[in-house]
């Protein structure tokens, strides 16, 4: 039986009780509805997209304002917020409400959810761009399962092969953590090229280790790769913002990261920032596992580019 409905008054005293208590955990009820989006078809999404678009102002609706403004009916909205895992309308819009006055107490002081128009000044969209990448961080931390990252970390340390998999910008975010873990000794190779990394995904034994990145989790390329590197007995991670996509469900182990789109970058441009920190986490993890042989590998390559930057600061004075 799903809760009565709260007036506004009532639900702001709640919402600002909630706020002001520093030990309550985020409610993540906007992560949650980012990352099940996919899964929603037909009312629910309209309602879900409605949520997103506008989270405060759906903080304050009614159950029938929001089937309304979602083109819904107020018992498509009761199945989404029993999608999302709340007993009804009340708990679903309290969650909002808190999450959204946490943003502003946090210094999120601009409206996330707002389009960038082409005549902002730069001031405002830098701090659009701001808010949104400092949400999406904070977010991902808060849904990252950092014994996941461990086993990661475990697995890459000790294998004789890593192979990292992505395309478009994803193979972009594979090269910087390839560079990263070359640094420090570990036998890593990031493929762009389908046929490359397929020849080499063909080569993967048992105790390689193979990382597909994809922000949807559906790109198909990925997928494949991953999957001939897992026949090979290959142990393979997936770093995706859904944990129900098909790269997800191959992986051996699966790193999650959240995003926060903007105006001129849609998700997957997003997911650029909350990637590279994820895998930055896992790289140090890595680092800590092989200390002596990194600091070993540090030494080593600084001294061999030494000779360079030493010509360079002289040649500039």
């Amino acid at each position: 039986m799903s809760e009565p409905e709260m007036d506004g008054a009532a639900a702001t005293a709640v919402v600002d009780s909630l706020v002001a208590d520093q030990g309550q955990p985020s409610d993540g009820v906007l992560l949650r509805v980012r990352s099940l989006l996919p899964e929603f078809t037909g009312a629910l999404r309209r309602v879900a997209e409605q949520v997103l678009t506008d989270p405060a102002r759906a903080s304050r609706a009614t159950i029938v304002e929001l089937a309304e403004r979602s083109g819904t009916s107020p018992a498509t909205v009761t199945r989404f917020c029993r999608a999302l895992g709340f007993d009804g309308y009340a708990d679903l819009r309290l969650g909002i409400a808190a999450e959204t006055g946490r943003a502003r107490s946090a210094g999120w002081t601009v409206d996330i959810g707002r389009e960038i128009q082409p005549g902002d000044p730069l001031a405002r969209v830098l701090g659009q761009i701001m808010a949104a990448d400092t949400r999406a961080m904070h977010d991902t931390a808060a849904l990252l399962d950092l014994a996941e990252v461990e086993r990661a970390a475990v697995a890459i340390a000790v294998a004789p092969r890593v192979n990292i998999f992505g395309a478009s910008g994803s193979a972009l975010v594979g090269e910087e953590m390839q560079f990263s873990l070359h640094r420090i000794g570990v036998p890593v190779w990031a493929w762009t090229d389908v046929h490359n990394g397929l020849a080499s995904a063909a080569l993967s034994r048992p105790g390689d280790v193979a990382l597909g990145i994809s922000h949807s989790g559906e790109t198909g390329e990925t997928i494949e790769l991953l999957a001939e590197a897992s026949s090979r007995g290959a142990t393979t991670i997936a770093l995706t913002s859904f944990p129900k996509s098909p790269l997800a469900e191959l992986a051996d182990i699966v790193l999650l990261t959240a995003t926060q789109a903007t105006t001129f970058r849609p998700d997957a441009l997003s997911a650029r920032h909350p990637q590279l920190v994820v895998l930055d986490l896992l790289y140090v993890a890595v680092a800590q596992r092989t200390h002596e042989r990194s600091h070993a590998a540090f030494q080593v390559t600084a001294q061999a580019v030494h000779g360079h930057k030493a010509a360079k600061d002289g040649h500039s004075s």
